[in-house]
């Protein structure tokens, strides 16, 4: 599978632009702030229905025009034809996707269909930030795989907000009627559960993969690892709501469940923005998710597409070989890559052996 056809409109600061790829290695050459990232962004909506860089999905209107649509064309190598995919948002309108000018009912259900994976300096909020960019990121991860983790984490937040709205409302009224929030409880245990359980039995997995490339791309022998947090290791979830019975109600939202974990991410048992360089970080981070790539391979089958958004910054060139290597080596299929330098890019790509097609953006 590989994304064959692109085009943009109203998209950013792409008005009007179509790109044919090729199946394997794809260079996107530019300076700074001419669509280069835009580009992968675009990509990334006809994988995963959103934007990886901006929650305010307006703001990817061109700011001249009253929308944006990107039509996609995907090669299926199991099946025989092509599939088009069209993503389309209207100021002050919902956003609508299509297959092949079918249009989805629920978004979710595109997801996982024609996987990607992708690897942006943005990343470091992962490290840096709360836990709650930590956890999306590894539900996104499931989510492309299994279907009924994905459905449950939507229900799962629909009764969350329904619980915390009851909550503000006994506040208000000054009142608690137990039978009502006993079915908002039964419910959040039940898909609570059941998240914690996948999320256990994922992290299990993914860690030596993990592992794996860290030790590949690391120049040094750093002790890291990813530690999977939530209060559900020590006590039911259903205890857990019991006991947070009065403080819940006196801060008026859910205080305990699998909306806390957290994936902490450590070196020499010590969170990594507090002792690691940015070379450090970078490592963890594109090892991470090459893991995250590697694994959704191994499940579904077929190959994601891996987008690479100025990820040799702050790589010294020990690291910068041993990415490229990996990148011949693995055969990770279609692979788009952002450099701001033409001449610096083919050196790179020249010697793995592989071939590529270059755009340059101007």
């Amino acid at each position: 599978m590989y994304l064959k056809d692109i085009q943009l409109i109203n998209f950013k600061n792409h008005p009007d632009t179509n790109y044919t790829f090729s199946p394997y290695i794809n260079g996107i050459v530019g300076l700074n702030g001419v669509g280069k990232t835009n580009l992968l962004d675009a990509i990334h909506y006809l994988s995963m229905t959103k934007s990886y860089f901006n929650g305010l999905e307006q703001l990817n209107i061109n700011f001249e025009a009253d929308f944006f649509a990107i039509h996609g064309v995907f090669e299926n190598s199991y099946e025989e034809g092509t599939q088009k995919v069209s993503c389309v948002l209207k100021r002050e309108q919902k956003k609508t996707l299509k297959l092949n000018q079918k249009e989805y009912s629920r978004m979710a259900n595109h997801i996982g269909l024609f996987p990607s994976v992708m690897i942006s300096p943005y990343d470091s909020d992962y490290i840096n930030g709360g836990s709650e960019l930590r956890r999306k990121y590894f539900d996104s991860v499931i989510s492309q795989y299994d279907k009924i983790y994905l459905d449950n984490l939507i229900q799962y937040n629909k009764v969350l907000s329904h619980r915390n709205a009851l909550l503000k409302q006994f506040a208000a009224q000054s009142y608690y009627d137990a039978d009502s929030m006993d079915v908002w409880n039964e419910k959040l245990i039940a898909l609570g559960e059941e998240i914690y359980v996948k999320r256990k039995s994922f992290i299990n997995e993914f860690i030596p993969v993990f592992n794996l490339f860290f030790k590949q791309l690391s120049t040094q022998q750093e002790d890291v690892s990813i530690v999977y947090d939530s209060q559900l290791h020590n006590d039911s979830f259903s205890q857990l709501i019991k006991e947070a019975k009065i403080k819940d109600s006196h801060v008026q939202h859910t205080t305990v469940g699998i909306h806390k974990d957290d994936f902490l991410f450590l070196m020499n048992n010590v969170q990594m923005k507090r002792i690691s360089s940015q070379g450090q970080q970078k490592t963890f981070l594109i090892s991470l998710k090459l893991a995250h790539y590697n694994y959704l391979e191994q499940i579904k089958k077929i190959k994601p597409m891996l987008l690479l958004d100025d990820v040799f910054d702050k790589l010294d060139e020990t690291r910068v070989k041993k990415l490229t290597t990996l990148v011949a080596d693995r055969n990770f299929g279609q692979v788009f890559i952002t450099h701001t330098q033409k001449k610096s890019i083919e050196d790179l790509l020249q010697p793995i052996g592989l071939p590529f097609k270059l755009f340059e953006i101007l």
